[in-house]
């Protein structure tokens, strides 16, 4: 919880903490019953859990660059457009997203992602072997 800011600025700064692949600081804005959806892929809730699902992505990537391009804000919801990018050893994932946040007592409450799962999929090494 960060006292005295506007959803917008959590959520800005939830970016922030992402793009600098710090997991803890980007979950401590997360309320402790935080619902993720992550439309494609399915819902997990929980502050803990959502660090326990984003922590192989963490890993797994040797830089994160999530851009935003719109973002609009009001009463609690922020909505925001983006080009999520991941750097795997074979290359750059790039996948555009929209996101909607609410925010309420200064923590994120729900954290929404939209993407075409193909659209990433389609950017993974073929397997091997």
């Amino acid at each position: 919880m960060v006292e005295g800011a506007s959803p917008e600025d959590i959520v800005n700064l939830f970016m922030e903490h992402i793009n600098a692949k710090d997991l803890d600081s980007a979950t401590s804005l997360l309320s402790e019953n935080c619902e993720y959806d992550n439309v494609p892929m399915g819902k997990v809730f929980g502050r803990s859990v959502i660090y326990e699902y984003l922590l192989p992505m963490m890993e797994r990537c040797s830089e994160i660059d999530w851009v935003t391009t719109r973002q609009a804000a009001t009463d609690g919801l922020v909505l925001n457009e983006r080009l999520d990018r991941f750097l795997w050893p074979h290359g750059w994932i790039e996948v555009p997203v929209a996101g909607i946040f609410e925010v309420k007592d200064g923590e994120i409450t729900l954290w929404r992602d939209y993407f075409d799962l193909p659209t990433y999929i389609d950017q993974l090494p073929a397997p091997t072997g």
